[in-house]
């Protein structure tokens, strides 16, 4: 269903389980600045995004990533997005690497959440929705909560800002993931 959506609940092909929230399934077109179908062989950890675009929403990040094919202007993408209200979009099959983790590309997952304002703090409904999905992710991959990083961890670019702003945030963030 390249290019199409459709939701899923509560259990996916692609192993995990999420039996409370329903996954948007909205699979990018297959393109070489989004969504390339290069393999991702092994996953070896997950990378936590910020949007950094205060008030957007799943949709309009997909949009964006979804007009990179015609534009041209950058590579990017994330297999999934937290909206503010917790709802969860799946962009990229978990089988095939997204551009947003620069040298950690071949071997991670990539999580986009959005935020309402400047501060970059996630919605209590978006943290919920991310703990549970991370939770899920470390339970299918075999990973522990060591493996779950912030973009930041791999570049130093400041995302999420909000976590790398306060790192006891994150910590408390990393002591909530069921792993």
């Amino acid at each position: 269903m390249i290019g199409q959506s459709r939701e899923t609940k509560p259990e996916h092909s692609e192993g995990y389980t999420l039996p409370d929230r329903t996954i948007t399934h909205a699979y990018l077109t297959v393109n070489p600045y989004s969504r390339p179908q290069i393999p991702l062989r092994q996953v070896k950890g997950i990378v936590v995004h910020y949007t950094a675009n205060p008030g957007s929403t799943p949709q309009n990040n997909r949009d964006y990533f979804e007009g990179l094919k015609d534009n041209h202007k950058t590579h990017a993408s994330a297999h999934f997005i937290i909206g503010a209200d917790g709802s969860i979009m799946q962009l990229i099959p978990l089988s095939e690497i997204a551009y947003a983790s620069n040298q950690r590309n071949k071997d991670t997952i990539a999580i986009e959440c959005c935020h309402l304002d400047r501060t970059g703090k996630f919605t209590d409904a978006t943290y919920q929705s991310l703990v549970k999905l991370v939770s899920s992710l470390c339970h299918t991959y075999h990973l522990n909560k060591d493996d779950v990083i912030r973009h930041y961890d791999v570049t130093g670019k400041l995302c999420p800002l909000y976590y790398v702003r306060h790192q006891e945030a994150w910590l408390a963030f990393k002591k909530d993931i069921a792993v």
